[in-house]
């Protein structure tokens, strides 16, 4: 099911005024990179938006995989979220702790599994403690209630969906990484994989889809999806290195009145292992 064309982002203003309404999930949904030396889990305890709930893309997965933070099953899913407090029909602010960088993927899953009142605090926890808001401390003590989740196929791709994109065009890739490791001129951060990009990918790096925290305005994201030599308007699969940057352009068309593009979950950490899928190097 392809994105309603609405707006996906909410005002810290908004929330301020709506805090501990009934209805309302909030959610943390903070992941850092290994490199940053950041551990999401202990700066929660240390200071969140009040009433908040700490979203785990590492913990809230398939742990049977050797890939990072895929997608778990809807029993799965329905089960963690049950424990957050999170039921259907509730109205759902995610936020980060860089102010959007994880919080687009922690969207993108909860609309994967049936959610569709899923919004992203614009500016994220930055833009609230820069204005002085409110925080707490200390683990959150949510209610359980009941999540129905269903999987929604067409927001998420498969290997073989990348590999039909890239051979028979199927719909366009678009990689979100930077354009160094794009065209093979770093190595990849994750041990035991090549350097490069799919063949036939364009690159929009997610780093000129953001500003100071927030989400460009739409002329700019426009442009940076026509520098990227894209048309939104046709299928769009989005990749980058495990999925959480690609889920930051998915949000990014949905909020310039696109589709909601799938994401390729493995990512760069599934077709970039040694294997028969072959690798482009260099530019676009």
């Amino acid at each position: 099911m392809t994105g309603l064309k609405e707006d996906y982002l909410v005002s810290t203003d908004w929330l301020a005024q709506h805090l501990g309404a009934p209805g309302l999930a909030i959610v943390d949904a903070s992941w850092h990179l290994p490199t940053a030396n950041r551990d999401a889990k202990d700066e929660f305890l240390k200071q969140h938006i009040p009433h908040a709930v700490h979203f785990d893309i590492d913990a809230i997965a398939d742990t049977s995989s050797n890939l990072p933070h895929m997608l778990p099953d809807a029993v799965t899913f329905s089960g963690a979220v049950r424990k957050l407090g999170i039921g259907d029909g509730m109205k759902i602010v995610v936020y980060d702790a860089v102010g959007l960088f994880s919080a687009p993927r922690v969207w993108w899953t909860f609309r994967v599994f049936g959610a569709r009142d899923v919004v992203i605090l614009d500016g994220g926890l930055p833009k609230w403690l820069a204005e002085g808001r409110p925080v707490a401390d200390g683990p959150a003590l949510p209610r359980s209630r009941h999540f129905t989740a269903r999987l929604d196929h067409g927001l998420v791709a498969s290997v073989e969906d990348a590999r039909a994109a890239s051979e028979k065009k199927t719909a366009q890739i678009v990689d979100a990484r930077s354009a160094a490791r794009f065209r093979g001129d770093e190595i990849e951060p994750r041990p035991g994989l090549r350097s490069g990009h799919i063949p036939g990918a364009r690159n929009c790096p997610w780093t000129e889809l953001v500003h100071d925290g927030g989400l460009r305005p739409r002329a700019e994201l426009e442009a940076a999806f026509a520098r990227a030599g894209f048309d939104p308007a046709k299928p769009v699969l989005t990749t980058c290195g495990s999925g959480v940057s690609a889920s930051i352009l998915s949000f990014a068309l949905a909020n310039a009145g696109h589709d909601i593009a799938p994401v390729y979950d493995g990512s760069w950490s599934e077709w970039g292992q040694v294997s028969d899928r072959p690798v482009a190097i260099g530019p676009a």
